[in-house]
């Protein structure tokens, strides 16, 4: 079966400011690269509607959430939090974001042998269940899982996170929820400073030094990850793909290549085919070498199939 990409135009029109690197051109230099490359033919697009509050609260506190709607300027933009910016037009595309992932869910539990690719931004990882940080407004990977284990009563969701900095938001949204096997590879010690020391019975935590290169990231992954979400049996796959570990990004040091990511993705295809009708659900979180970006998301997206 095609991959379908879920996005929105109004990803887009959330700003950050000039030179900032979570860029609307983030997901223009993914467009290119699917046309450059041929895959605009073998995936099939649709937009993304946005999420309601109901889904959102389901994943952060209501408090919060309310908060955010309330705060949202018509002018002029304010600060979440040191990194985290919000204008006029930054609750719209977070909605969009977020909305992308329950409208994967719905189609791939609704299909077999199914995937799907959030190409969306803001992205979500970092947002923890009360507080937005790291660029991240909403945690859509976490709201897109929310929303299977209600909705179609999962009882085993996998969410794989192997952006260069730690999903610090997702492990504190479901540190306490043994439904949701969470996995996440990242540089240590980087932003956002977490995560060493909080491995549990479902949270898998790869830290791993700077400079590390595609043999032992591999190495890490095929050792703790792959056993783990073999011997989990998920029922749907969930992935926070962040392309920031990429030897071309200077947001980190890693030394990851697109055949990395080719490779992660037909690691977890296997597992999904095996264990949940092959249904994955991806969605974007880091990448900010713009070129890297596009040419990761492609082999990503070639390892799916």
């Amino acid at each position: 079966m095609p991959i379908t990409i879920f996005s929105h135009p109004s990803c887009y029109y959330h700003e950050n400011g000039v030179d900032h690197p979570e860029c609307p051109e983030r997901l223009s230099a993914i467009n290119d690269q699917l046309i450059r490359s041929g895959m605009e033919y073998v995936v099939m697009q649709r937009d993304a509607s946005p999420a309601t509050k109901e889904a959102l609260y389901l994943a952060h506190g209501k408090r919060y959430v309310d908060e955010l709607f309330a705060k949202a300027p018509t002018e002029g933009h304010i600060w979440l939090d040191p990194d985290t910016i919000m204008g006029p037009k930054s609750l719209n595309a977070a909605l969009h974001a977020a909305g992308s992932g329950i409208n994967a869910v719905d189609q791939v539990m609704k299909g077999s042998n199914e995937q799907a690719f959030c190409a969306v931004r803001p992205p979500g990882h970092h947002a923890t269940r009360e507080q937005a940080m790291g660029f991240c407004l909403l945690n859509n990977i976490a709201i897109a899982a929310e929303h299977a284990l209600n909705t179609y009563q999962l009882s085993r969701i996998a969410i794989v996170d192997f952006d260069v900095h730690h999903g610090n938001g997702t492990e504190d949204i479901f540190q306490h929820e043994p439904r949701v096997l969470f996995c996440s590879s990242f540089e240590h010690p980087l932003y956002p400073y977490t995560g060493a020391d909080s491995s549990n019975e479902h949270i898998i935590n790869l830290p791993l030094a700077g400079g590390c290169r595609s043999g032992a990231w591999r190495e890490q992954v095929q050792q703790h990850w792959l056993p783990a979400i073999d011997a989990f049996a998920p029922q749907l796959i969930l992935i926070s793909a962040g392309f920031d570990g990429h030897a071309e990004d200077e947001m980190a040091h890693f030394m990851l290549r697109e055949e990395d990511y080719q490779w992660i993705a037909s690691e977890l295809k296997q597992l999904a085919d095996k264990h949940c009708q092959g249904r994955i659900v991806a969605m974007l979180e880091g990448g900010y070498a713009l070129s890297a970006l596009g040419r990761s998301v492609v082999a990503f997206l070639k390892g799916l199939l």
